[in-house]
């Protein structure tokens, strides 16, 4: 069925629509209030069961829209008595292709502050992450081969960071959303809508709403070309990806936990498996995993739907909204689970981290600068050769000073936050 939050919109908009109209003098009073009254009984719940059109649907909405404006003159009718015409009175000053639209808008930004919450959350949670994990050594990798090392702090203060990313471009992209196309009726042109609606009718929504709604400068505009819904997707794609790759990082680095990197514990949610006993799988991270191949999905389909439009009008915002909305939902309950049951409980395995740094060759990354590039290349390949630590054939043939070396392989040496002068007994290059 057509989006319950579309639904209340389109009502809002009727209900402004017929108040405005009682101001503007083209809708008799007694009718304004009984549409008003049905109005005020949709708003409060009642008669859903009335709205029957599918999400999906031909015609650019007018099935919902139509839909809405027989139960609202239905219901006047049975209240008043009165003859209130549902394209007339109803649909007056209105057309689908701006009243629509719109609604959707609304219903969009509805979901917005949940979605912000919940996104503020994960970063704000990542960044206590750090604070805790501030010194956690642990090797990098690239490629998905050893790299030189950093912390997890570092680590969870780059994903606190992508995450507030996503927030700026959330911000941006639902402001675009405000600007609405109502009281341009069919093309843009405002036809068949009196001068005091096209004047009032925004302001009455948002006296309703508080949604802070803007008529657009250029109705024409606003009502054929609707690039802000693949803005506003691509924004949710944007933060679909970004899960994606955390996600993948948490089951990467919590992957084992005897044959696997095992540098992470994950908060165990339940048993992994029917055949194997003790297995415990990163439930929380995969179903996140899931919601965004789902959101990326959609954003191919509202892509798809929005260059399909044709001359004065796009007939597909249906099919937009529906997935719009959807990823909005879908996003906001997977993030606040992933915050709740699974980043909030991660602990990191400091000391098998700390050991793989101690023990791998590309820590020694850090004596190029004192032994040049090619010593210290094949220092490295003799540690690997002869499964030996480069830092103990650094002091078996003495290269240099026993408290050089102790300093090198510090942790704030290795992460870069501070550095080592080459002394003079250096003798590598």
């Amino acid at each position: 069925m057509t989006d319950p939050l579309i639904v209340r919109n389109l009502v809002q908009i009727k209900k402004a629509a017929a108040q405005v109209n009682r101001a503007g003098g083209t809708l008799a009073a007694n009718k304004a209030s009984a549409i008003v009254a049905a109005c005020n009984e949709l708003l409060l719940g009642q008669h859903q069961e009335a709205f029957i059109v599918p999400a999906i649907q031909g015609g650019a909405g007018t099935s919902s829209n139509m839909n809405v404006n027989e139960v609202i003159a239905h219901l006047a009718r049975r209240n008043t008595g009165l003859l209130v015409h549902p394209n007339d009175d109803v649909n007056q000053g209105q057309s689908t292709n701006d009243t629509y639209p719109t609604a959707g808008k609304m219903a969009l930004l509805e979901l917005v502050p949940a979605l912000l919450e919940a996104v503020a959350l994960l970063s704000q949670t990542l960044l206590a992450k750090a604070d805790e994990y501030h010194d956690a050594i642990r090797v990098g990798r690239t490629q998905l081969q050893d790299a030189v090392p950093t912390t997890f702090g570092a680590t969870f203060h780059a994903y606190s960071n992508m995450f507030r990313r996503d927030l700026r471009r959330l911000h941006v992209a639902s402001a675009a959303l405000k600007t609405v196309s109502l009281g341009g009726t069919a093309i843009g042109t405002g036809l068949n809508a009196s001068p005091f609606y096209r004047q009032h009718i925004v302001a009455q929504v948002n006296q309703q709403t508080g949604l802070e709604l803007q008529q657009a400068d250029d109705l024409s505009d606003a009502i054929q070309n609707v690039d802000v819904f693949p803005e506003f997707s691509g924004a949710l794609k944007a933060l679909a990806v970004n899960l994606n790759k955390f996600c993948n990082d948490l089951r990467l680095l919590g992957s084992g936990p005897q044959a696997g990197l095992g540098e992470l514990h994950l908060p165990a949610r339940q048993a992994g498996s029917s055949i194997m006993p003790n297995k415990i799988n990163p439930v929380i991270p995969e179903a996140v995993n899931q919601v965004a191949f789902s959101v990326i999905g959609n954003d191919v389909t509202v892509t798809m739907a929005a260059e399909a439009g044709q001359l004065e009008l796009n007939a597909f915002e249906p099919i937009m909204l529906a997935k719009l909305l959807e990823n909005e939902r879908n996003l906001s309950a997977a993030i606040k689970m992933l915050v709740t049951k699974c980043v909030r409980g991660i602990t990191v395995n400091t000391e098998l981290c700390r050991s793989e740094v101690e023990q791998s060759a590309v820590a020694a990354t850090v004596l190029a600068p004192l032994l040049g590039y090619k010593a210290t290349t094949q220092l490295i390949k003799e540690a690997m050769a002869t499964n030996n630590s480069v830092r103990a054939l650094l002091l078996e043939k003495q290269l240099l000073p026993a408290a050089t070396v102790a300093e090198l392989f510090s942790a704030a040496v290795l992460t870069g936050s501070s550095r080592v002068t080459a002394p003079a007994q250096a003798t590598g290059r």
